[in-house]
């Protein structure tokens, strides 16, 4: 019997394997998938964002169907991908997830467009140093998991569209769980939007990364098991003559 696939979506801090070390134990029992999106590559150049391209790389890692994970930016290829196939989407849970697109009116998604404005419009002022600084504060965007050369990380940073065009819509029938800190206004105007849509809003209060925690990483693998026990009750149901 083939494994439960898992497809992980990460955000600015990391990608791949990389961006989720509490995630790895996962793989002994479920096939987990550790994406990269668009322009994120070791090797490869950095490139702008790509919103449809980000939703076909987290398609095509379904395969037959399964788990979404995703983590901050990763929320709009995640789900993108659950509008665009909820067929294939089991469960979708977004750790402290960036839609703006969905809550651009709102008064703390407002100012966060603002600031993201103001420092785009100032970069070439800047050196990569000082515009990296600026960019991960404003996105929470911690460098411990990713050891790439700054230069490098700053080009990435400077190419990435701002959330708020992300041509996002709510998921029709797809389970959603949204986990955030507890600690910054703009992901909680989020969750709350969210929440008013169906989805479940779980508070764990550990920062920006809380699927890096042992309580964190437990309460994905909890949600992902139940997610996967409520999909093969429905379809024996459905199996029935």
């Amino acid at each position: 019997m083939s494994k439960t696939r898992i497809v992980f979506v990460h955000g600015m801090d990391g990608y791949g394997v990389a961006a989720w070390p509490a995630q790895h134990r996962l793989a002994g029992k479920y096939d987990c998938l550790f994406l990269k999106r668009t322009g994120f590559d070791a090797v490869e150049p950095p490139k702008p964002t790509d919103f449809a391209a980000d939703a076909r790389i987290v398609i095509d890692a379904l395969g037959a169907g399964g788990h979404v994970v995703a983590h901050a930016q990763g929320a709009i290829a995640a789900m993108m991908a659950a509008v665009l196939r909820p067929d294939l989407v089991r469960s979708l849970v977004v750790v402290e997830p960036l839609l703006l697109s969905l809550t651009a009116e709102l008064a703390a998604t407002a100012a966060h467009s603002t600031q993201v404005a103001n420092l785009q419009a100032r970069s070439k002022e800047l050196t990569d140093r000082q515009f990296l600084a600026e960019f991960n504060t404003l996105m929470a965007v911690t460098t411990a998991p990713n050891t790439e050369p700054l230069g490098r990380l700053a080009t990435r940073a400077r190419l990435q569209r701002p959330s708020t065009e992300a041509p996002l819509h709510i998921i029709p029938g797809v389970p959603t769980t949204v986990i955030t800190g507890g600690w910054e206004p703009l992901y909680e105007e989020v969750a709350q939007y969210l929440d008013t849509t169906g989805a479940r809003h779980i508070i764990h209060r550990s920062g920006h990364r809380p699927q890096d925690t042992a309580e964190g990483a437990a309460l994905i693998e909890e949600l992902i098991a139940t997610a996967e026990a409520a999909a093969e009750t429905g379809s024996a149901k459905t199996d029935r003559p």
